[in-house]
């Protein structure tokens, strides 16, 4: 396959955000069907041994994960630094945020990271994940979208490769180191046939949400006895709700004129909307798109700590759920996010 004319494997968009077009009909059907099934986990091994550790971490250079996303690689300019300037002082509360470099600092820097991973075509693709409190103190959630597409869990082309976390990724460096990853899982609703559900189905049905297990460092600590963690809870969305939302967006490798390149991590907030062709999506106003997926929504977040509740992952934009546009909508955690979430602190790193 030449670099030019690239395939992408089960519907995944390869910069990380769920960006497929359906009509309202054809993506809200599968919802139905889906509730007469019954849904359990599936799981998926990572890397389990220390040569292969030790291979994803050297895979991961300064130049791949800057490059991670590219349509073109090979053709694709290493994106230039960003150096915004940081503020030592706090964002005041609600502000409305559409998009911006987060540089107020707080635990958020630390706990929130980009997630690197090669698709089975051998390209490499990033999201965002964060660290969440659990009893293992090594469990990170991100979008399901992420880890793998529709399609047979045996199949080891459903699933993302060299799975890397790089907490608090800041222009090509690895400020807290890499992670490399033991476990995933995701919910059964990702097993389907792909000739009959999409990537686009399972998420607006409500289960675009992925739990990963973590390894240890090469010190041999825990991921958030390094990164600290974010609080979790599967509540029920509340209209208007105060939410603040981070990524990696990195639309500029593929597109010049585009506002990120993935280099910096980028901060909205506003308050919660339903989608209306996705109503189970919710969304606030945002300019994030590809590699934003996976990303915490924080509810109830200090500015002046960096401490939030993480409430959904981000999704897709306003281009599958509806709304204004430059909206960007999250899975919200719900009973389904809840069992990969036990699942995950019950293993060991």
């Amino acid at each position: 396959m030449s670099a030019g004319h690239r395939t992408f494997p089960r519907n995944l968009a390869a910069a990380g955000v769920l960006l497929l077009s359906a009509t309202t009909a054809a993506v809200l059907l599968p919802t139905a069907a889906f509730a007469a099934e019954p849904e359990s986990i599936t799981t998926h091994s990572g890397a389990t041994t220390e040569q292969e550790r030790s291979r994803i971490d050297a895979y991961w250079t300064p130049t791949r994960m800057k490059l991670a996303g590219a349509l073109v690689p090979e053709a694709t300019p290493v994106p230039a630094d960003d150096n915004t300037p940081d503020d030592p002082r706090p964002l005041p509360p609600n502000t409305l945020d559409p998009g911006a470099v987060w540089t107020h600092g707080g635990a958020v820097n630390e706990s929130v990271g980009r997630l690197f991973f090669t698709f089975s075509d051998g390209y490499d693709g990033s999201c965002t994940a964060t660290v969440v409190n659990s009893a293992n103190r090594s469990t990170i959630i991100t979008a399901a979208h992420c880890l793998r597409g529709v399609g047979a869990p045996a199949s080891d082309k459903t699933w993302s490769h060299n799975l890397y976390f790089v907490p608090g990724y800041r222009n090509g460096t690895k400020p807290l180191g890499g992670f490399s990853i033991k476990n995933v899982a995701t919910s059964s609703r990702w097993d389907a046939d792909p000739g009959k559900t999409t990537s686009s189905d399972v998420a607006v049905a409500g289960y675009d949400t992925g739990i990963l297990v973590a390894n240890r460092s090469a010190q041999g600590r825990r991921i958030a006895d390094v990164t600290g963690s974010q609080r979790i809870a599967f509540t029920k969305p509340v209209k208007d709700e105060f939410i603040h939302t981070f990524g990696y967006p990195k639309d500029q490798l593929n597109d010049p004129s585009a506002k990120y390149n993935g280099s910096r991590m980028i901060h909205c907030a506003g308050p919660a909307q339903p989608g209306p062709k996705a109503p189970l999506l919710w969304g606030e106003p945002c300019d994030m798109s590809h590699g934003a997926s996976g990303g915490p929504h924080l509810a109830q977040f200090d500015t002046r700590t960096g401490v939030g509740t993480v409430v959904g992952v981000t999704t897709t934009s306003d281009d599958l759920a509806g709304g204004q546009a430059n909206t960007l909508y999250a899975t919200r955690l719900g009973d389904s996010a809840h069992q990969l979430y036990n699942w995950a602190q019950t293993r060991s790193a």
